[in-house]
């Protein structure tokens, strides 16, 4: 039995939309045959740019997309990435199976997809092997409406107006692939890059630092006492595997038993403590909250399917990435005092992917029905939430059997997002609404008799979110059984 109070009149902060962000990296089949496939390809386009990717993202509403990386960040000149197709030079992807890109997705290609899909897109600057007057340049191509030299470029590029950007990386996991630096050292690069990147006219730019790599508190430390007046944002990284503790045990996507699934589910929940302990260290240089915790990288990692390319990072998507994504879900939500952002990796056919695609075919992961089902708290309003409930028991060890959260909407809706991460049992909760006027309980549920259930090409509908009429509403009792290893969604009007 599950306990659940929420105060249906107190209202907790408001939850970004951003944490529902998305991350498309040049690596694998993510932007070339993912989401480019250029403007003469015969699978259907807008301006080379796949129309069934366009309009999926479109339904879960993505609100922000990173990119160009990731690793590929502090290796990529954008400069090489604008013009003529034919007068961009290619290079090598060092970072991700050494293969050869012919820049065609470049500057003017992500920002026609963010108009395409509706999201704020977000750049990531190159740090590590680039230069200030490289990045100073990028933003004043970008955003500058006036005569200058990059802006003139970007009007002979065939661009006339500004674009808008709010959001910008000032380099990667400096730590590792962008720089092998110290935190002391990035620290000062950060300072001198990021006053480079500067604001012209009214586009105002949320400058983003890279934070820490999982546990690493002492780069958080450093960070914000020595630039936290120069960030709007601190960035965290995190990806859930079958052993959090080693990084060369990353586990099989789809092939695994119940001690797999309890590992990676303990795995996922680790990222409670890192928000926890990361918002500590910002709190005590930052306790009015101005600077947003970014987790611009989180997600499974598992080894790629067989017979794949190793550098790429194609894994399919289970049952079980869709509780990871729920767990993630709920605690950015209820940490959404600090957390403003949170950017899946990644958006298509790579490591914890919303969609796949195989030439002109393309699915939906049960990853994407999560984002999906959860779209309902962006920009809501956070509800407290207290909770009492049973513990999964695996090997000697334990973990909650149930991940919630609770949101209300603009309109008065209430909705109750709930993961029952035990893949044999159910779960009967019993909800206190304080507060509640409301009459009617409706809900969508995702779940599937088999613990590695996933869409393919061939049957590419095996999970999909189904209406969910196993809820009650009786005055302020809500009561619920939900099924074992399910997420469920629920709207109180």
């Amino acid at each position: 039995m599950a306990r659940l109070i929420i105060e249906t009149e107190k209202k907790k902060g408001k939850i970004n939309k951003n944490i529902y962000g998305h991350f498309a990296e040049h690596l694998g089949r993510c932007i070339y045959e993912g989401i480019w496939v250029g403007k003469d390809s015969p699978i259907p386009n807008t301006d080379g740019i796949r129309n069934d990717v366009i309009e999926a993202l479109k339904n879960i509403k993505i609100p922000v997309l990173r990119w160009p990386g990731g690793c590929f960040a502090d290796t990529y000149h954008w400069k090489d990435g604008v013009g003529p197709y034919e007068e961009r030079p290619t290079m090598i992807n060092t970072h991700w199976g050494g293969v050869v890109e012919n820049n065609h997705f470049g500057t003017h290609e992500f920002f026609r997809l963010c108009e395409l899909i509706g999201a704020e897109p977000y750049i990531c600057g190159n740090l590590g092997s680039g230069t200030v007057q490289e990045m100073q340049e990028w933003i004043e191509y970008i955003t500058f409406d006036g005569t200058s030299p990059m802006a003139d470029w970007r009007k002979e590029n065939g661009r006339e107006e500004p674009w808008r950007l709010k959001y910008f990386g000032v380099g990667n996991e400096n730590w590792g692939c962008g720089g092998s630096m110290r935190a002391e050292y990035y620290a000062d690069e950060y300072r001198r890059y990021a006053t480079y990147v500067r604001n012209y006219g009214d586009n105002k730019i949320y400058k983003i630092a890279g934070g820490a790599s999982v546990d690493d508190y002492h780069w958080t430390e450093v960070m914000m006492r020595e630039a936290s007046h120069l960030m709007d944002g601190l960035s965290l990284h995190y990806y859930t595997r079958v052993c959090k503790d080693d990084w060369s045990i990353k586990g099989s996507a789809t092939e695994f038993a119940e001690g797999e699934w309890f590992s990676v589910l303990q795995s996922a929940l680790y990222m409670e403590e890192l928000i926890e302990r990361h918002s500590h260290i910002m709190d005590k240089y930052d306790p009015e909250k101005r600077i947003g915790l970014i987790v611009d990288e989180w997600g499974t990692w598992f080894d790629v399917e067989p017979g794949t390319n190793p550098a790429f990072l194609y894994q399919q998507n289970t049952l079980r990435d869709a509780l990871v994504a729920g767990i993630h879900f709920n605690i950015f939500n209820n940490h959404c005092d600090r957390v403003q952002m949170a950017n899946l990796a990644q958006t298509i056919n790579v490591l914890q992917s919303v969609i796949l695609t195989e030439g002109e075919k393309m699915l939906l992961t049960p990853t994407y029905h999560v984002f999906d089902m959860y779209k309902v708290h962006q920009d809501a309003d956070l509800l407290p939430l207290m909770m009492d409930c049973g513990e999964y028991e695996f090997d000697g060890q334990s973990i909650p059997q149930i991940s919630a959260s609770a949101s209300v909407d603009n309109e008065g809706r209430i909705h109750i997002s709930l993961c029952n991460l035990h893949p044999t049992e159910s779960a009967e909760v019993t909800c206190l609404l304080r507060g509640n006027n409301r009459s009617k309980v409706k809900g969508t549920i995702l779940t599937d008799s088999e613990m590695n259930a996933h869409n393919t090409f061939d049957n590419p509908s095996q999970v999909k979110p189904k209406p969910f009429d196993g809820a009650v509403l009786e005055k302020e009792e809500l009561r619920a059984l939900l099924p074992p290893k399910s997420v469920v969604v629920l709207s109180v009007e």
